[in-house]
């Protein structure tokens, strides 16, 4: 009885300090299973760190060449497009003009094509760009709309849509009085001129420079490089960080391979390498739409229009015939403008695309003029018409403006398939980190449970 009291104390008194021996063992550094806590909870967070900062960096870059290819390269095209569409109507309708009577069926085709075309892409520019730029009033009747982001191309836009009906209702009026011989036709095509190149082609030239500005931005957010580099140090770190574990296992355990690290490095380095790889091929792709597509591109587009705008004078000085030479100096400055020579539109074109016919083609074009002008001043205004109808003059412009047009074609194709070509090295990129960094967390955590189980 009294050796059963004396004994029941020891058991009761020895839990506590078995639980508390218990708890200090797991809260001591110094030991093993403490330390093999601590580095599989530094390890899984340090996965899941390289996949949220992976992650970060492909979403970024997938998200900028995203925008270049759905709404930064349509929009630029689109500006582009309604500048070269409405240049080309307005030369194709003077030139229909001095015809007089019925206009050639080809020329009325390929005005209305035009006029057609224009208004096609200031609409999908207004979707493009969101319903605050679907408007259909002036700019100045807008005072009161609240403002929004894009309010100023929004503006130019509206400025396009209230324009282009009224630019084509003067010249629909100018081609019915030419027709029936009344001399006023000439006054309405010169009053839809002024408002074409007043305010339409200058409304569309502010869209163009915009969205060629944010195209350029948007791709050189694509291929930045600083951030693509901190997550690649990152990513090095981690692996480094990852095989120091390793080794201090190795030197603890006496075991060679842990097939959870193993697991989680292997992870680690197919995910960087594929980051990195996907970085600078949709890079390269970006790039080189950019030096190869998109500049050479805008060079031709604006030589087009200033040969167009030229073409027009040429046709407008023949209409007038009233001893004003404003269109003909005009057409001097396009000239001028236009080159060949240092500095001039047709040097841009030659530096980035490497095409010399096209300046071949503009100085057959000078010299045609010249002719035809010489037969004009001199009386000859029957001949000088012809030449520009279907002689010389009309030869040469059309092999020129062919050059031009070819050139825009051929280098935006290059531009759209090389910048799809960088969107999509981006695809499931992110989704790829994040997949790749869980692995790395559950393979530590893996990998580290077994030795810990050793311990219990």
């Amino acid at each position: 009885m009294t050796s059963g009291v004396g004994v029941a104390p020891g058991p009761t008194t020895s839990v506590p300090a078995v639980q508390r021996a218990w708890r200090l063992s797991r809260l001591d550094t110094a030991t093993t299973p403490s330390r093999l806590r601590l580095l599989l909870a530094g390890l899984v967070v340090l996965s899941l760190a390289w996949g949220v900062l992976a992650a970060l960096t492909a979403e970024q870059h997938a998200s900028a060449a995203a925008d270049v290819v759905a709404v930064s390269e349509p929009l630029s095209l689109d500006a582009e497009q309604i500048y070269q569409s409405l240049s080309d109507a307005d030369a194709t309708a003077a030139t229909a003009f001095l015809v007089g009577g019925l206009e050639p069926a080809a020329d009325l085709q390929r005005y209305n094509a035009d006029i057609a075309q224009a208004a096609i892409r200031i609409e999908a520019a207004s979707a493009l760009l969101g319903s605050s730029a679907a408007r259909t009033q002036l700019p100045g009747h807008l005072s009161k709309q609240a403002s929004t982001a894009g309010s100023a191309t929004g503006d130019d836009l509206a400025t396009l849509s209230a324009g282009l009906p009224v630019y084509a209702d003067e010249v629909g009026t100018a081609r019915a009085d030419n027709r029936i011989g009344y001399p006023l036709g000439a006054a309405y095509l010169r009053e839809a001129s002024t408002l074409l190149r007043g305010t339409l082609l200058p409304a569309a030239s502010d869209i163009y420079t915009k969205e060629n500005g944010l195209l350029t931005s948007a791709s050189a957010q694509a291929t930045g490089l600083p951030l693509l580099v901190v997550t690649f140090l990152f990513g090095l770190g981690a692996g480094s960080l990852l095989y120091l574990s390793w080794r201090w296992l190795t030197r603890r355990t006496h075991r060679r391979v842990n097939y959870g690290l193993l697991v989680a490095a292997v992870a680690g380095a197919v995910s960087l390498v594929w980051l990195v790889g996907a970085f600078f091929f949709g890079r390269a792709e970006l790039l080189h739409a950019q030096q190869h597509g998109s500049a050479p591109a805008e060079a031709f587009a604006r030589a087009d229009v200033a040969a167009l705008q030229a073409h027009a004078d040429e046709s407008l000085t023949l209409i007038d015939n009233t001893g004003d030479d404003s269109y003909q100096k005009d057409f001097i400055a396009q000239q001028k403008l236009l080159g060949p020579g240092p500095g001039t539109l047709l040097a841009a074109v030659q530096a980035s695309a490497g095409v010399g016919s096209a300046a071949a083609d503009a100085q057959a074009w000078y010299r045609a003029h010249a002719a035809l002008r010489a037969l004009d001043d001199s009386g000859n205004h029957t001949a000088a018409v012809q030449s520009a109808l279907n002689g010389q003059a009309s030869a040469t412009f059309t092999r020129l403006s062919a050059d031009l047009s070819g050139g825009i074609g051929a280098h935006q194709a290059v531009f759209a398939s090389d910048a799809r070509g960088g969107r999509d090295a981006f695809t499931g990129l992110a989704v790829g980190m994040i997949v790749a960094s869980l692995i790395m967390a559950a393979s530590c955590a893996w990998g580290l449970n077994r030795r810990l189980a050793e311990y219990r």
